[in-house]
């Protein structure tokens, strides 16, 4: 028989998981009316088909390239990919190497349906993008948010007439809010981010994303609109379309670019206020000095007066103590990210730039370019990968349980009000007497109409 293989794909996590297994098992029984033998299947959960930075779809290719079977079955062909140039260049590499596409929508795929469908998938894409930009545009002129979360401000979480959920409400956390007026009184007091980090981190103060402080956290970039000291919310005025995203035609990332300020979506919002205006205007007064320090020509450039160079290892170091990033203390020299800004580790020690290329390099050349250690590796890399997925779908069984008990805990909930009782003096007797009687009062009408 035919060896076969099956890909599947789900978009966001708003979706629900048990796609993939409905597209597997329609995927399977097609190939079994066709005669093939599906010897495996790859799957992408709540990952986008704009890009081909997926591992299921990459290992999928990879094996291709291998010979391991000649068939590829798909629900739809965008399934396989929604960006006209990727789903392409997957139809010219599996045609190379002799593997055929057959999508149960659109059958055997040709040059035709890459054209064609390509085309409409592109399309699709930008559509969606441009209705979902209007809605949250539409979202931020009412005053509610346009995705995402600041720090200092809690979800509101409201569900209006009609049973909906209702989205964008916002309300100010005031553990946080304060933490947000100390950080800007003592930037406007003098005090650099990286000492305001380090102090926070001492006092174990969780930051934004429930871990650890750092300068860009409270510093970012102006001109951009990130980092604490320059969050508008935070004065009562809600920025919307200050950046825009574009996909690397490279990487397949998605990088961000300014737009122009005539483009920017502003609202007021008084009730989301944190900071008064005059601190502001210090906090912006300090970060305009400081920015002509830096840029005056008058003074010896320094290293940190410059844009720093990426070099052979930048941001593939890490930290034996801690595992944060290595990186560039003084023009020669790596040291610990975390001991250096953070204060959360003790490790000190830094290490110049010649002589760790060098030694890295030479372990290369000289070590790992042995033919049983490279076999060594690739077990490694895929009893890694391996792990990984194992986890993933560990995770996923996880989720559906917790989902499963939800779902009891709002059947006890309707039981428990349909009955008049209140739901924590419901026994699980009482909640089983509450469904049997809706069952027959909802025969009785049945048997009446």
């Amino acid at each position: 028989m035919i060896p076969a293989v099956i890909y599947a794909r789900y978009s966001t996590d708003m979706q629900s998981a048990s796609s993939v297994e409905d597209q597997i098992r329609l995927c399977a029984e097609r190939a079994a009316r066709e005669g093939m033998a599906v010897t495996q299947h790859y799957a992408d959960h709540g990952i986008s088909g704009a890009s081909l930075m997926r591992p299921g779809i990459q290992q999928l290719l990879q094996d291709a390239m291998a010979g391991k079977f000649q068939v590829v079955f798909a629900e739809a062909l965008d399934r396989v990919s929604r960006d006209q140039e990727d789903i392409a260049a997957v139809f010219k590499w599996l045609s190379f190497v002799g593997v055929q596409i057959i999508t149960l929508s659109e059958g055997a795929i040709s040059e035709l349906h890459i054209g064609l469908k390509g085309t409409m998938n592109a399309l699709f894409l930008k559509d969606l993008s441009d209705k979902t930009r209007r809605g949250l545009r539409g979202r931020v002129e009412a005053g509610k948010s346009g995705g995402g979360n600041s720090y200092g401000y809690d979800v509101v979480r409201k569900i209006n007439v009609a049973g909906e959920p209702e989205r964008g409400d916002r309300k100010i956390n005031e553990d946080q809010a304060d933490i947000v007026r100390r950080i800007f009184n003592e930037y406007a007091a003098g005090t650099s981010p990286r000492v305001i980090a380090k102090t926070l981190n001492a006092e174990h103060v969780p930051g934004p994303t429930g871990k650890t402080w750092g300068p860009s956290t409270i510093h970012g970039n102006k001109d951009r609109g990130t980092g604490i000291l320059n969050n508008e919310l935070y004065i009562g005025r809600l920025v919307w379309n200050h950046l825009r995203y574009v996909k690397d035609p490279e990487t397949g990332k998605r990088l961000s670019r300014l737009n122009p300020a005539d483009q920017w979506i502003v609202q007021d919002v008084p009730h989301l206020r944190i900071i008064d205006d005059d601190l502001w205007q210090k906090v912006k007064a300090r970060q305009d000095a400081t920015a002509l320090g830096k840029h005056d020509k008058s003074k010896a450039e320094g290293f940190w007066d410059r844009r720093r160079p990426r070099f052979l290892l930048s941001g593939l170091i890490k930290c034996g103590c801690c595992g944060s990033t290595f990186v560039k203390i003084s023009q020669q020299h790596f040291g610990c990210a975390g001991a250096r800004n953070k204060g959360t580790c003790e490790n000190k020690r830094t290490i110049r730039r010649d002589v760790l290329e060098a030694s890295v390099l030479n372990g290369l050349q000289y070590r790992l370019m042995d033919d049983k250690l490279l076999a060594v590796f690739c077990e490694e890399y895929t009893r890694h990968v391996n792990a990984l997925r194992m986890s993933e779908s560990g995770n996923r069984a996880k989720d559906e349980a917790r989902l499963q008990r939800v779902v009891r805990e709002l059947d006890r909930m309707i039981d428990a009000i349909c009955d008049g009782v209140p739901a924590e003096r419901q026994g699980p007797h009482d909640r089983a007497g509450g469904r049997a009687r809706g069952d027959r009062e909802a025969a009785g009408s049945r048997a009446q109409g």
